[in-house]
């Protein structure tokens, strides 16, 4: 008579640091660099490992004491209110949820360096949400492979199908910008666009240029102006479009800052808004509602945003199905004092 053992049938075991060591005949602390994050390991030996963990899966040994809930939240700057509305949102899903927060800064790179996956891992989150970042292919793999969520707020790429994000309906508020000082009779609009990499700000000026197309409006270059989401391309661009020998009557800032840096060159060239010159921003931040006057400006929900981002990333530590890996919040304009007709 046969016997059936289903133990003898069932999924192998993942393995633990020393099964692994021994299989790519290395010791258990150069495993341990791999699996931990850390450099000081060769190229090649580090490839073994993670392909060894990919084939057999990583069990680690039991601990003491539980890993903090720990939600990360990476940033390629801590500048401005855009990380305040980010952290904002994800901060009213941590409470929900019991969790805590940890916010790391890549001092203005879009892409981790080495020692990050050391760092967050010291934390030991429960997933990370990259905001207007990305991570790199073997950076994702490793995250994978230790079962760390990852979900992209605001790419600065298109993200693909495979990873989890939430993003804005950029190109529809780069129309929509354009087409309400369309409206106003403006005809030379310029736009200040964002760094050429940032998936929102080619679709923001793609939105432009849809809006002129559809009047029949050519699109000079001279009044597209290439920027980085900062006050300074406000304030520099401005000058320089106002001694243009046919100057713009508007201007579509890509963001609320440089629509301030553009408020700024205005009031230094003794310049009225709106009388003189229309300004337009994107964002809506808080603070630019007490602009003098109160800006025009298209609204993305980053607060919205993040919160749903965050609630992407319980679902998926929870080892729950996501209805949905990719969410686009509308953008919606809101008019305030700062554009008005064109005087010429």
């Amino acid at each position: 008579m046969t016997v059936f053992d289903e133990s003898a049938a069932s999924e192998p075991e993942p393995l633990t640091l020393a099964q692994l060591a021994e299989l790519a005949g290395v010791s258990t602390a150069t495993v341990s660099k791999v699996v931990n994050g850390r450099s000081a390991v060769a190229p090649e030996t580090r490839a073994m490992v993670e392909a060894l963990i990919r084939k057999h899966g990583f069990r680690r040994q039991r601990r003491r004491s539980s890993p903090a809930a720990v939600l990360e939240l990476v940033f390629h700057e801590l500048a401005g209110d855009y990380p305040t509305e980010i952290a904002r949102g994800v901060g009213q899903v941590v409470r929900e949820h019991r969790l805590a927060m940890a916010i790391s800064e890549l001092q203005g790179r879009h892409t981790p360096g080495g020692d990050w996956l050391e760092d967050m891992l010291s934390r030991r989150p429960t997933g990370v949400i990259a905001v207007f970042s990305s991570l790199t292919d073997a950076q994702r793999e490793w995250l994978s492979t230790r079962k760390i969520p990852l979900v992209l707020l605001d790419p600065t790429g298109d993200p693909g199908h495979l990873v989890p994000s939430v993003s804005a309906g950029n190109w529809n508020g780069g129309l929509t910008a354009t087409r309400h000082l369309l409206e106003l009779g403006h005809r030379r609009i310029a736009i200040i666009t964002g760094p050429s990499h940032a998936l929102s700000s080619r679709a923001r000026l793609d939105g432009y240029r849809a809006a002129l197309d559809t009047v029949g409006v050519p699109v000079d270059p001279d009044l597209i102006r290439p920027g980085g989401y900062r006050i300074e391309d406000g304030l520099t661009h401005t000058y320089r479009l106002l001694q243009l020998p046919d100057p713009p009557t508007a201007v579509f800032a890509s963001n609320d800052g440089q629509a301030i840096g553009v408020y700024q060159a205005a009031y230094r060239l003794g310049l009225r808004i709106p009388q003189d010159i229309s300004v337009i921003g994107f964002d809506d931040m808080p603070p630019v509602r007490w602009a003098v006057p109160p800006l025009t400006t298209i609204r993305q929900p980053l607060s919205e945003m993040a919160a749903a981002a965050a609630r992407m990333l319980v679902t998926l530590a929870a080892g729950e199905p996501l209805p949905t890996n990719r969410q686009e919040f509308a953008t919606t304009l809101v008019i305030r004092d700062s554009t008005a007709p064109p005087t010429r």
